[in-house]
C-alpha cells in the first residue's frame, strides 16, 4: 500500500527535477545574453546572478530557522522584534575635554538619541594620562580625554547614569576605565547593580588589528575574566565585554573572516571563563558583540542572521549553556567608517542610510550612524545630528521595524547566511589547527590573512574592479564641496595638565600609594583585581598610575614583527 509519505516523496522529486531543468533552460538564455561587467563579489567571491529552491535546498525550516525569539535565533532574539522595543539610537561621541563631551552628549540627549556610546582619545586608550610625555600632541584629538575619576564625573555631570545606557570603546585600560565609571555612578548615589551599558574591553581583537593594548596576552585576559567575575555578583545589567568584529572589518577583513575571527574571540572568553571555574550561564548572557556594517546590503544582513546561529548552536552544544539567554547572541552595530570617503562627503550620507537598513534587516539591538565628515574630523553636531536623523527616518518612516526579519525566506540571503556559516566553521578548524586564538595571534597567522584581505581589496579598488563612487568613478572636475569641519585646538592639552595638577596636589597621596601598593599584590596573586582597581580610582589614581601599576607586575606588551 502507498502511503502519503511515499506520494509526498514522489512530488518532491518530480517538482525538484522540473526546478532543474527550468534553472538550466535560464541559465541558457543568460548565458547568450549580453552582460555588463558587473565586476561585483561578497567580499571574495563571485556573487551568482540568480538564486533559487536549489540553493537552499538542505534548508531546515524548524532546525536551522525557527521563530524569532527562539533557538538557533537565526530570525532575531526577541519574540516581537521591534514591534516590542525599538533598537537603541547611539552616536559615538567624544572629543576635547570631558567637559567639551559632556556638553555633547546633552546635545544628544535632547535631540532623540537613547543611548551614549564613549569615544576617547589615544593616550586614553593606551593607558596614559594627559600630561604623560607619550600624550604630547595628542590630548583630546580622536575622543575624549579622561584620566581619572574627576575627568569621568565631569563627563557624566547632570546625566543620571541609572536613567542611561553607556557604552564605552576601550580595551586595553578597560577595566580601569569601568572602574572610574562606577565611582562615579556611586558619587551620584547610583550603586553598579543598577548601571546599564558595554564596556568594550575585547583585548585579543586588540593584537589582531586595532593595536591599543597595555599588558601581554595572558594577564590581559586575566583581566577580562575578572571584569566578568566581578560583574557577574556586582553588576548584572551591565555587558561586561563587547566582541567586537567592527575593527577586524575595518582593518580590511572579508565578512566571513570578520564572523570567524570574533566568534573565535568570543569562544576564547567563553573558554578563559570556564576555566576560572565559572558557570558559562553566570557570565554568557552578559557577553554581547559589536559588528561592522558595511556595504554589501545582503551580505551584511547574512552576517548577522548566520552570526546568531552559530553562537547559540557553540553555546548550547559546546559550551553546555543551559539558559537560552546565554544561547541569545545580542550585538551593537556601526555603520563602516573605512566606506567614507574625504571626496564628495555628502556621499556618505547615503552609504551609512542603506548601511543602517541593513543593519535593522539583520536584527541589529543597537545602532551607530556614522557622520558624513567623520573620514575628515570628529563629527560636527550638525553631522551628528544627520546621523541620527537617519536612524529616526528608518524607524519612524519606512515600516522596516514593524515585520521580524523580513528578507527570512529569501533564496538568496538563506543561501548567503548558510555560505557564511560554513565558511565562519572552516575558519574556526583552521584557528584549532594552528592551536587556537592566542597561538594564532602570537605567531601572526591572523594578522597575517587580514592585511592580504585588505591588500586584494586595495588592489581591487585601484584596478576599477569595485566601484566607489566618487573615488575611482563618477568622480568631478569641479571643486570639491567643503563642509564644515570640527578642529580641536591646543586648550583642551593646557587645561587637562592644570587639572592633573590641581588633583594630585588635592588628594591623598598617602592613601593613593597604599591603594597602588595593595593592586600590586593583587596582582601577584590569583585574586581579582577589579575590587582594588576600584579603591585605586575612589581614591584619585590616575589612568596611568593604575596602569603603571600593574604593569610592574604583568609587563608590557611588544608585538613581535610578522611581515
Amino acid at each position: 500500500m502507498t502511503s502519503i509519505r511515499d506520494v509526498d516523496d514522489v512530488n518532491a522529486k518530480v517538482e525538484l527535477e522540473r526546478l532543474r531543468a527550468e534553472v538550466a533552460e535560464w541559465r541558457r538564455r543568460y548565458e547568450k545574453g549580453e552582460l555588463r561587467d558587473v565586476a561585483f563579489t561578497n567580499s571574495a567571491r563571485e556573487v551568482e546572478p540568480q538564486f533559487s529552491a536549489l540553493d537552499t535546498a538542505s534548508l531546515d525550516p524548524v532546525v536551522d530557522l525557527g521563530m524569532p525569539g527562539a533557538y538557533p535565533f537565526t530570525r532575531g532574539i526577541h519574540p516581537t522584534g521591534y514591534r516590542g522595543k525599538l533598537w537603541t539610537m547611539r552616536q559615538f561621541a567624544g572629543f576635547g575635554s570631558a567637559r567639551d563631551t559632556n556638553r555633547r552628549f546633552k546635545f544628544l540627549l535632547e535631540h532623540g538619541q537613547t543611548g551614549l556610546s564613549t569615544a576617547f582619545d589615544f593616550p586614553t586608550l593606551m593607558g596614559y594620562d594627559s600630561d604623560h610625555p607619550r600624550s604630547e600632541g595628542e590630548v583630546g584629538k580622536t575622543g575624549v580625554a579622561i584620566s581619572s575619576l574627576a575627568d569621568m564625573e565631569t563627563l557624566f555631570e547632570g546625566i543620571p547614569l541609572d536613567e542611561v545606557s553607556t557604552s564605552m570603546t576601550i580595551n586595553g585600560p578597560a577595566i580601569i576605565l569601568w572602574a572610574f565609571y562606577i565611582a562615579a555612578a556611586e558619587k551620584q548615589g547610583v550603586p553598579p547593580e543598577k548601571l546599564r551599558g558595554t564596556i568594550q574591553n575585547d583585548i585579543l581583537k586588540e593584537y589582531m588589528a586595532q593595536h591599543a593594548w597595555c599588558f601581554p596576552i595572558e594577564p590581559a585576559l586575566r583581566l577580562i575574566v575578572d571584569c566578568f567575575e566581578w560583574g557577574a555578583k556586582h553588576a548584572p545589567l551591565w555587558n561586561t565585554i563587547s566582541i567586537s568584529g567592527y575593527h577586524i572589518r575595518e582593518a580590511g577583513a572579508t565578512a566571513a573572516q570578520e564572523l570567524a575571527f570574533t566568534l573565535a574571540d568570543g569562544f576564547t572568553y567563553v573558554e578563559r571563563g570556564i576555566e576560572r571555574g565559572l558557570d558559562v550561564d553566570d557570565f554568557a548572557s552578559r557577553l554581547s558583540f559589536f559588528w561592522d556594517i558595511h556595504n554589501d546590503f545582503f551580505e551584511e544582513v547574512a552576517k548577522l542572521r548566520a552570526a546568531r546561529r552559530i553562537w547559540a548552536r557553540h553555546l548550547r552544544e559546546k559550551y553546555g549553556a543551559k539558559s537560552p539567554r546565554s544561547w541569545m547572541m545580542r550585538f551593537h552595530s556601526q555603520t563602516a567608517g573605512v566606506t567614507l570617503t574625504a571626496q564628495q562627503p555628502m556621499n556618505n550620507v547615503v552609504r551609512v542610510a542603506y548601511q543602517a537598513l541593513a543593519a535593522v534587516l539583520g536584527g541589529t539591538q543597537s545602532l551607530h550612524t556614522n557622520s558624513m565628515d567623520e573620514t575628515l574630523a570628529l563629527p560636527t553636531e550638525q553631522a551628528v545630528q544627520v546621523a541620527l536623523r537617519t536612524q529616526q527616518v528608518l524607524a519612524y518612516e519606512t515600516g522596516v521595524p514593524n515585520v521580524m526579519d523580513p528578507l527570512g525566506g529569501s533564496y538568496y540571503v538563506e543561501a548567503l547566511t548558510d555560505r557564511l556559516e560554513a565558511e565562519a566553521e572552516a575558519l574556526f578548524e583552521e584557528t584549532a589547527a594552528i592551536g587556537g586564538v592566542v597561538r594564532g595571534l602570537e605567531d601572526g597567522w591572523f594578522q597575517r590573512r587580514i592585511a592580504e584581505s585588505a591588500a586584494r581589496q586595495q588592489w581591487e579598488i585601484e584596478q576599477h574592479r569595485k566601484v566607489i563612487v566618487g573615488v575611482n568613478r563618477f568622480v568631478t572636475e569641479e571643486p570639491e564641496l567643503s563642509i564644515p569641519l570640527l578642529r580641536i585646538g591646543e586648550q583642551v592639552d593646557h587645561e587637562q595638565r592644570e587639572r592633573l595638577a590641581k588633583l594630585r596636589a588635592e588628594r591623598d597621596n598617602a592613601l593613593c600609594d597604599q591603594r597602588l601598593d595593595a593592586l600590586r599584590e593583587a596582582c601577584r596573586s590569583s585574586a581579582n583585581t577589579m575590587p582594588y582597581i576600584l579603591d585605586c580610582a575612589r581614591a584619585y589614581c590616575t589612568l596611568y598610575e593604575i596602569r603603571a601599576a600593574m604593569e610592574d607586575v604583568f609587563g608590557a606588551y611588544r608585538e613581535p614583527v610578522f611581515f
